[in-house]
């Protein structure tokens, strides 16, 4: 066997392959000084340096496989990106096989599963692929049968000539087509054309997860893999001072303890691991354990601490005199402060990772949800070549940003280099609600003037929270500076109120805290968009105005105007009566607009309940209903959980909520009746799975003002209490 620093490309892909010759297309992202997308057969590529992308390979007997470049924590793109690429391809994704690619961004370019990118990001290079391959087997069958191409069509992985009827399946013709260099810019279908986008298509993942055959990272076994689980300091930052393992080695099944790190942010966070050759054996070490940590040099902050800094930091920034002048001359005014706590991500699977590090290689198994960053960060912290590095996504259960971060596997990695085995590091669910990062608390002071004809003339947000990725610099948070004059946002607002709003300033500080924050679904809007269109409400109210009303009067967007339209349309608005609160809210986020109306009554006892959630979202081109309403749901339940029923808080530095016990998640009985409706439009393809999330809290919030009279500003709440 060759050399693997001696196999070409060409080899790489025959060998990787099913049988015989593959025909395996990608895409160039840049080429020459070109900016516009260029179709490549990898087979034949040969110039070191340009940046290839593969989705598609068939073999001979006609099978095809279909990559997905993109984890799959539940969210759907293991269908919605084959999707798209067997409409153009025009095969049966049913007949065809889906795998996960591994960590190579010179093949697929970036990786992240974030910012709800994976359709909106990609969908037009995914049909561009699909379709170039469907027209160089066509061009193949075409010259066998001494016919045009445009005589011919492609169905069901079969080209056929429609004059004679002649049929060939992709299998025959693969070879040859393996060898041509692919044509560029082929026409796409329109979107009445599809066949299989737009469609309710089975998930291929379910199945397989519901028959436990689906590996998930805790599935990955090696021989010779050994577990290892770590006790990590409670505070976050402290060092291990010492400690003795003499009672963990007595447990039968360890094998080591030593120290660990783990890199968070600019930081290294200190543990002592035990390894194992059972998981049950490592738990059982580590509770043997007898760690002393070190944590002078940072403060040891609770919630009432932070809280108050952050009340603080609301009165810090410089206030603009010329938005003050026109907020002071407005007919009415209004202030108001918003609270959101620090959360968990709580993923239903914990974190864990295996590693295999060998002969200056690496090698990873895991949920992971950001593979080329993880594969770049593994390079770098332990000097081994890049293209050494092998990141391999298994299913994940759940992500929401927590498992994009590269703490987990460098743990992994260090620990099966000190041991030169493979290790399984498996993070406890304690592990993973104590640990960090944490979404950040945040507060929301909000400031908005209405003028004589019940317009918005005037509106401030002024925001106290961690800043995300604030831990990468020891450096301290500039002073906080005037606020700006109609520029910024506030994050998760729709954006034409910007056009509708004549005065708007905007400006924050950060928080500094030793608690480790980071991104959580629908980042900054899932917070920010609870104060932003809380707030709207209230200057609805105080201009004496209908909540849909006011909005659509300061929408002034077609595309806003129509979701409007919709909204009040599927929910009867108009219907509404006193017996029940209604509550709207709308944001947009990643690319993706969605409204949420929220039903409240109250029960016999004189409790509220949540009676139904009506969702509509508009994410313009999409690929599959089934996947967009099974995301706006989770979104929906995720954003309850955060509204009514859990919260991260800190005493003496540490994560109180260690377990479901006290960080209580959302029942089947807590589950309202939920509705999703999808826009249909020729908007170009936005987020779903994180701007679903953020108009929940802020409709439900509306909803119930409706219905008592009470505003609700501070998150979490407890219905039964209000």
């Amino acid at each position: 066997m060759k050399n693997p620093q001696e196999i070409t490309r060409r080899d790489f892909i025959r060998q990787a392959g099913l049988s015989g010759v593959a025909l395996t297309l990608g895409l160039s992202r840049t080429v020459a000084d070109k900016t516009t997308t260029e179709i490549i057969n990898l087979q034949t590529a040969s110039p070191p340096g340009i940046e290839l992308m593969s989705w598609i390979s068939i073999d001979k007997s006609g099978k095809v496989v279909i990559v997905t470049h993109r984890s799959e924590m539940g969210q759907g793109t293991f269908q919605a990106i084959p999707q798209i690429v067997a409409e153009e391809l025009e095969v049966d994704l049913d007949q065809a096989t889906i795998r996960f690619a591994p960590s190579h961004p010179e093949k697929y370019g970036p990786q992240p599963q974030e910012g709800s990118f994976s359709v909106r990001g990609w969908y037009k290079q995914l049909l561009q692929v699909g379709a170039t391959a469907r027209e160089m087997l066509i061009s193949v069958a075409a010259k066998r049968w001494q016919v045009p191409p445009s005589e011919c069509y492609a169905e069901n992985s079969h080209v056929i000539h429609r004059q004679s009827g002649k049929t060939v399946h992709y299998g025959l013709l693969v070879e040859e087509a393996s060898a041509l260099t692919p044509p560029q810019n082929i026409s796409l279908k329109s979107r009445k054309e599809y066949k299989i986008i737009g469609k309710s298509l089975h998930r291929q993942d379910i199945p397989v997860k519901i028959n436990g055959t689906a590996q998930f990272g805790l599935d990955k076994k090696l021989p010779g893999m050994l577990y290892a689980v770590v006790e990590r300091n409670p505070r976050f930052r402290g060092k291990v001072s010492r400690f003795d393992a003499t009672r963990a080695m007595a447990v039968s099944g360890v094998k080591r303890v030593l120290p660990v790190q783990r890199a968070v942010w600019g930081s290294l966070y200190e543990g002592v691991a035990v390894v194992a050759d059972s998981l049950w054996a490592a738990l059982q070490g580590r509770k043997a354990l007898v760690v002393e940590w070190d944590d002078s040099g940072f403060e040891h902050l609770g919630s009432e601490q932070l809280d108050a800094q952050m009340r603080e930091n609301l009165k810090k920034p410089i206030p603009s005199e010329q938005f003050e002048a026109v907020f002071q001359n407005a007919a009415k005014q209004l202030e108001a402060i918003y609270e959101t706590p620090y959360q968990s991500h709580s993923c239903m699977e914990p974190l864990n990772c295996t590693a295999h590090v060998q002969d200056n290689r690496i090698e990873i198994w895991g949920p992971i949800q950001e593979a080329n960053w993880i594969q770049a960060d593994l390079s770098e912290r332990m000097g081994v070549p890049k293209e050494r590095v092998k990141v391999n996504m298994t299913f994940l259960g759940g992500g929401f940003g927590r498992k994009a971060f590269t703490d987990y596997p460098y743990e992994a990695a260090l620990l099966s280099k000190a041991m030169n085995v493979p290790i399984q590091v498996v993070w406890t669910r304690e592990d993973d609600m104590t640990a960090g990062p944490f979404r950040p608390g945040g507060f929301y002071a909000c400031k908005g003037g209405i003028d004589t004809a019940g317009r918005i003339l005037a509106f401030q947000a002024i925001t106290a929270t961690q800043w995300l990725g604030q831990a990468w610099s020891p450096e301290p948070y500039p002073e906080p500076g005037p606020l700006t004059y109609n520029t910024g946002s506030l994050e998760g607002m729709p954006s034409p109120y910007f056009k509708a709003i004549p005065h708007y300033s905007f400006g924050g500080v950060g928080t500094r805290s030793p608690i480790p924050v980071m991104w959580w679904r629908a980042p900054t809007a899932c917070t920010a968009g609870f104060a932003g269109e809380s707030f709207i409400d209230e200057l609805a109210h105080l201009a004496g105005q209908d909540p849909m009303v006011f909005r659509r009067a300061h929408l002034p967007d077609k595309r806003y105007q129509a979701l409007l339209d919709r909204l009040e349309a599927i929910s009867n608005w108009k219907s509404r009566g006193k017996n029940s609160g209604w509550g709207v809210a709308v944001t947009e986020c990643f690319g993706g607009i969605c409204g949420h109306i929220v039903q409240v009554s109250r029960k016999p006892d004189g409790t509220l309940k949540i009676n139904k959630v009506i969702a509509l979202m508009d994410c313009g081109w999409y690929v599959n209903p089934d996947i967009i309403r099974a995301q706006v749901e989770g979104s929906i339940i995720m954003g309850l959980g955060a509204a009514i029923k859990h919260a991260t808080t800190f005493k003496d530095g540490k994560a109180v909520e260690r377990n479901f016990t006290t960080y209580a998640m959302p029942r089947i009985t807590d589950t309202p009746e939920i509705e999703v409706h999808i826009m249909e439009n020729d908007e170009p393809a936005g987020g779903v799975g994180e701007p679903g999330l953020p108009p929940f809290a802020p409709a439900l919030c509306n909803a119930i003002f409706d219905l008592t009279g009470k505003r609700i500003r501070t998150l979490p709440f407890k219905l039964n209490e209000v």
